[in-house]
């Protein structure tokens, strides 16, 4: 059983997953910071103050946050943009594969095949040629 589990652990599709999510994780926590701290204090100062996180109907515990997800929806929409953005850069620095497209010539024919197409050849000459008289 531990063999098979070293076996499932050490594929590279398991460490590439592995690295992915710490990457993904850090990278979210940029993207975090990039929409608490400069995003939404610039969209406060543009509205005139109101922060997102505030808004909510009702008094007291039964109060209805919709700011939360207000704000939980914008964050969304610039995580998903920034992860867009950085696929298509590295979709265009990654170096494109060429395809090496092999040209293979057909074998040339065997001599017997030659001599009979060239004496058919000559036959339809020689057809079209008595036709034509």
């Amino acid at each position: 059983m531990w063999k098979e589990f070293k076996s499932f652990a050490m594929k590279g599709n398991v460490l590439d997953l592995a690295v992915a999510v710490v990457i993904g994780a850090a990278f979210g926590k940029i993207v975090t910071s990039l929409v608490a701290d400069i995003i939404m204090p610039l969209i406060g100062l543009i509205s005139g103050g109101i922060d997102l996180k505030e808004l909510h109907v009702g008094s007291g515990e039964a109060a209805v946050n919709y700011g939360l997800f207000l704000q939980a929806v914008v964050d969304f929409f610039i995580i998903s943009f920034s992860i867009f953005l950085v696929v298509k850069l590295t979709n265009r620095f990654r170096r494109k594969e060429t395809v090496k497209v092999e040209v293979v010539e057909a074998p040339a024919p065997a001599p017997e095949v030659v001599l009979l197409t060239e004496i058919r050849d000559l036959l339809r000459a020689d057809k079209q040629y008595e036709s034509g008289n």
